[in-house]
C-alpha cells in the first residue's frame, strides 16, 4: 500500500498580498482543504515551513493543531521542519503537543530547507549549514527516545539530566528525514534508520534510484530492518478531470512561480517544452487526469524499488481554492484507489 497525501506551503494569495484579511481567509481555506483531504480518505497532510512574504507557514505546528480539531483520521506532519534554525527541544514539544491534540496522528519531516532566509532571521551562520543540522538532529533523536536527556554540543547550551515534556501519545513520535539530492543526506538517513522523504521537484524521478539504493544499503549495513527503511516522495503535481484540464489550469501559475524563483537561483525561465518533458512518462511532475497520474505513481514506485508514501504539492501555481478542492477530491476518490487496487 502506498500512502497518498498533500503537502502545502500555505501560499499567500497573489491577488492581494498586502491584505491581512486576505491572508486570514487563505488560512481558513487551507484548513478547509485539510478537512476535505481527511473526508475523502487521504492518508497524510503536510505543512511546510518558510519565512518569506509569499508563504503563510512560518509556524506550521499552529496550522496543524487547528487542523487536528477539524479532522479525524488523517496524519498531520511538517513538510519540512527547518531544524537547522530551530531549537530541537521546542520542536519536539510542539509536535508532541500536536500528537496529544490529534490523538496520535502527528509526525514531522525534518530537513535543512530549500531557502536560506531562516539563518539570518534566527541568528545562525550559513557556513554552519550542515553542522547545525547534524547536531540538532542528534539532540532531537535523543529527545524522541528519552524522557530525560543529557547532551552537549556547539550551537546550543548543554542539557544535564533534563526532562523534556510533554511526551507524545505515540512512542516514538515518527520523525522522517527530508532530503534533496546529496548522497550524504541519503546515507545519513539510512545509518540512523529514519524513514526518508525525498523532494523531487524536477528532472526524471528514476535518476534518484542510486541515492535511494544508497539509503537502503546504508540502513541495512547499520543493522536496521529493511521494512523500517521507508521511502516517501514529495512531488509537484495537480490532478484534473483529464490531462488537458490539468495542464491548462496548472501551467500558467507554475511557469510564473518557478521563473520567479529561478531568478534567485540561476535557473532558466520555464518554457512549455520543458514543462511538457516534466509531465511526460518519466518526468517528475504529476500533472494530469486520475488514471494517468495513478499509473505514473506506480511507475515511479517501481523505478525506485518501492515507495511507501507520495505527497502532492499543489499550491505553487496560483490555483484557486476551488481548483485545489476539486483536485484533492479527485486524488482521494480516484487516484488513491487506483494506486492501491
Amino acid at each position: 500500500m502506498i500512502e497518498i497525501g498533500i503537502d502545502s506551503f500555505a501560499a499567500r494569495p497573489t491577488n492581494n498580498s498586502e491584505s491581512k484579511t486576505s491572508a486570514s481567509q487563505a488560512i481558513i481555506e487551507l484548513l478547509e482543504r485539510i478537512e476535505l483531504a481527511d473526508a475523502v480518505g487521504l492518508d497524510v497532510f503536510g505543512i511546510g515551513e518558510h519565512h518569506r512574504k509569499e508563504f503563510l507557514d512560518s509556524a506550521p505546528s499552529m496550522i496543524l493543531a487547528a487542523a487536528a480539531s477539524k479532522t479525524k483520521k488523517i496524519r498531520l506532519t511538517s513538510a519540512v521542519t527547518v531544524l537547522s534554525a530551530a531549537d530541537p527541544v521546542r520542536v519536539f514539544q510542539n509536535y508532541a503537543t500536536l500528537d496529544l491534540i490529534s490523538q496520535g496522528r502527528a509526525e514531522m519531516v525534518v530537513g535543512r530547507g530549500s531557502f536560506i532566509e531562516s539563518f539570518p532571521l534566527f541568528g545562525f551562520k550559513l557556513e554552519d549549514y550542515d553542522a547545525l543540522f547534524s547536531e540538532k538532529l542528534d539532540l532531537l533523536l535523543q529527545i524522541q527516545k528519552n524522557e530525560e536527556v543529557t547532551w552537549s554540543g556547539k550551537f546550543r547550551p548543554a542539557l544535564k539530566n533534563q526532562t523534556i515534556y510533554p511526551r507524545p501519545m505515540q512512542d516514538p513520535l515518527p520523525i522522517w528525514l527530508g532530503v534533496g539530492g546529496t548522497p550524504e543526506s541519503f546515507a545519513r538517513a539510512g545509518i540512523l534508520g529514519l524513514p526518508l522523504m525525498v523532494a523531487i521537484i524536477g528532472g526524471e524521478t528514476h535518476r534518484f534510484r542510486p541515492l535511494i539504493d544508497l539509503y537502503r544499503a546504508s540502513g541495512i549495513k547499520a543493522g536496521h530492518a529493511p521494512e523500517k527503511l521507508k521511502v516517501g516522495l514529495h512531488s509537484l503535481g495537480y490532478v484534473g478531470k483529464n490531462s488537458q484540464e490539468a495542464v491548462d489550469n496548472y501551467f500558467p501559475g507554475y511557469a510564473e512561480t518557478f521563473t520567479r524563483i529561478g531568478k534567485e537561483r540561476g535557473w532558466p525561465p520555464v518554457t512549455r517544452e520543458r514543462f511538457n518533458a516534466q509531465t511526460g512518462l518519466t518526468g517528475a511532475l504529476l500533472v494530469g487526469g486520475p488514471e494517468e497520474i495513478a499509473d505514473k505513481i506506480l511507475r515511479h514506485s517501481t523505478s525506485l524499488g518501492g515507495i511507501s508514501r507520495l505527497c502532492f504539492q499543489m499550491d505553487n501555481a496560483g490555483l484557486s481554492h476551488q481548483q485545489l478542492l476539486d483536485s484533492i477530491e479527485l486524488i482521494g476518490t480516484k487516484v488513491k484507489p487506483l494506486v492501491n487496487s
